[in-house]
């Protein structure tokens, strides 16, 4: 089992950048693939973008292709998503998710672990 905190949200003027950051517990965290999904007002959660166990591999949905960069750092347990040239219709609460095994999901509904989320806010 693994815990999930994000943090690194906030309010951000289109066209800035944030970095959001999710620490894990445990001490397996090199196990898991991970993945950022977002979820905004009154809308499905929308998966964003996933990283295999090494690193080695990544997936981006369409939406963030270019603007967004997930990576992560198994000596920190850490996984982080870079979010550039932010748009207002990225604001949403964004969530991290972990999911045991080599393979490496780009569905929402295959990561059984997710943590609280962090409020991302972009205005025009």
């Amino acid at each position: 089992q693994v815990q999930l905190v994000e943090s690194g949200g906030g309010l951000v003027q289109a066209g800035g950048s944030l970095r959001l950051s999710c620490a894990a517990s445990g001490r397996t965290f090199s196990t898991y693939a991970m993945a950022w999904v977002r979820q905004a007002p009154g809308k499905e959660r929308e998966f964003a973008a996933a990283i295999s166990r090494s690193g080695s591999s990544t997936y981006y949905a369409d939406f963030v292709t270019g603007r967004f960069t997930i990576s992560r750092d198994n000596a920190k347990n850490t996984v982080y998503l870079q979010m550039s040239s932010l748009r207002p219709e990225d604001t949403a609460r964004y969530y991290c998710a972990a999911n045991y095994g080599v393979a490496l999901p780009v569905r929402t509904r295959d990561y059984r672990y997710w943590g609280q989320g962090t409020q991302v806010t972009v205005s025009s």
